[in-house]
Order: C-alpha cells, then sequence, then structure tokens
C-alpha cells in the first residue's frame, strides 16, 4: 500500500491505529510516558483527519513552543504569563509527540522530517534556557549568582540530548551495518520512569507555572538543574560502556 491510497478513516479509526504505530516507551519519563504520548496521540489523529503533514505539525509545534519562550524573556512574569508559557510550552511538545505519531500512522515517516525535530529539539533546548537568564536579570531579585543556573542547565540538557541521540543513531548504525537486529524492547518498568521524571521535558514545562512567585520558581527550577546534572553525570559512564560493547560485539562477529 502506498501513502497516496492509504484507506481514509475517521478520528477514532485513527486512535484504534496509533497504538501499533507507537516507539517503544522503555526509559521514557513518567509525563512524557502516560501524558503526553496520549496527548500526542490524540492531536495526531486529528491532523489525520484534517489531512495535515507530519511538517506541518512539527511547524506549528514550533510556533507554540517559541512563543512561550520569548514570552519568558520578554515579559514581566505574574502567574497569569507563567500559565499561559506553561500551557504554550505543554500543547508545543505535546504537537512535538503529535508529528512523529502522525508520520507512523500516514506511513510517511522520512530523513528530513526526523532532521527537522531534532533541529527544532536542539534548538528549543538551549533557548528555554536562555530566556530564564534573560527573564532573571531583568526581573528577579535574586542574587547574580544564580544566573549561572539557567548557564549550566543549558549545557547539561544540550550535552545530554546530544547523547541520547547519537546513542540511537549509532546503534541503528551499527546493528543495520552488521545485519544484526534491534534488541527487542522489553517491558517498560514504571519505577524507572518515575525515578527519571525531573529529567523530564513535560515537568520542566509545568514548572514555568509558578513563574508568578520568582523565588519559588527559582527553588523549583534549581532543584531540577540539579537533578539534571546528576543523572547526566551517571549516565555518561554507563552510555559510555554501552558504545564500547557495541565495538566489542562487532569485534566478535569479525573474528
Amino acid at each position: 500500500m502506498t501513502t497516496t491510497d492509504m484507506p481514509k478513516s475517521g478520528f477514532a479509526a485513527a486512535l484504534r491505529r496509533l497504538p501499533s504505530a507507537q516507539k517503544p516507551a522503555k526509559g521514557a519519563p513518567a509525563y512524557s510516558r502516560f501524558v503526553n504520548r496520549k496527548a500526542g496521540g490524540y492531536l495526531a489523529a486529528a491532523a489525520f483527519v484534517l489531512k495535515a503533514t507530519p511538517n506541518q505539525v512539527t511547524a506549528v509545534s514550533a510556533l507554540f513552543t517559541f512563543a512561550g519562550i520569548a514570552a519568558v524573556a520578554t515579559a514581566t512574569p505574574s502567574w497569569a504569563l507563567g500559565i499561559a508559557v506553561s500551557l504554550a510550552l505543554v500543547v508545543g511538545y505535546a504537537l512535538d509527540s503529535a508529528d512523529g505519531q502522525l508520520a507512523r500512522l500516514r506511513r510517511t515517516g522520512s530523513v528530513a522530517g526526523e532532521w527537522l525535530d531534532h533541529v527544532i529539539d536542539s534548538a528549543k533546548i538551549a533557548t528555554l534556557h536562555l530566556a530564564v537568564l534573560v527573564c532573571a536579570f531583568r526581573f528577579f531579585d535574586l542574587p547574580s549568582g544564580f544566573l549561572l543556573v539557567p548557564l549550566g542547565y543549558a549545557a547539561v540538557e544540550t550535552v545530554m540530548f546530544f547523547a541520547m541521540i547519537l546513542n540511537d543513531q549509532l546503534r541503528r548504525g551499527r546493528n543495520s551495518g552488521s545485519g544484526t537486529p534491534a534488541p527487542a524492547a522489553g517491558s517498560p518498568s514504571i519505577l524507572r520512569s518515575l525515578l527519571v521524571l525531573p529529567t523530564d521535558y513535560g515537568v520542566l514545562c509545568l514548572a514555568f507555572l509558578l513563574l508568578g512567585s520568582p523565588m519559588a520558581f527559582s527553588l523549583l527550577y534549581g532543584a531540577l538543574f540539579l537533578l539534571n546534572t546528576a543523572f547526566l553525570a551517571a549516565a555518561l559512564p554507563k552510555w559510555f560502556g554501552d558504545m564500547a560493547r557495541l565495538d566489542r560485539t562487532a569485534a566478535d562477529q569479525e573474528r
């Protein structure tokens, strides 16, 4: 079946087909796994009915996300602003999940679409924390040392995002090059999803609900930064070990 002769189906039918078009949830933090993926599924089904393309959904996701980021950097913090920013980021994140689900639903996944998605993700990760830096400098009555927190957070999340993407790409490249099928995803652990919740981008989106109270926001934001730093410090040696095992496996197969 080609992408152009796919049978027409409505919203409910698209929702029913989504489970077979999902990526494995193993290792995903709880908000992304249980909330964002489901919200993205509803949006993907709606986009499917509207005959939208995955790249169009990606563009709308970017519009919501960067509108929220711009508001953080330019508007005076308030409870209303915090709600608006959090809502914009949450919707943008759900649409970020929807574009991939829509691509699999329509069977129109592409390298160009994956590239666009990753580039926008990397841009939002860096600029969101830079927006917090600008906001804190302009509006927060806090010690100047706090300005180092968003700078550090941007560095930590940039390294984490790049490493996770690189892990996936190197595994796929090694498996395809050796002709070895990718290992089957095990049963995802709910406990692990909860333990890594502080690393979830969705939790960071919700943290902006406290933007009306600079002290409360800075405390939560700082705590998330420390937890993400600790996670990255623990994860990097493990990921390096995973890559080393791929090398050893490849060497064993060549003997």
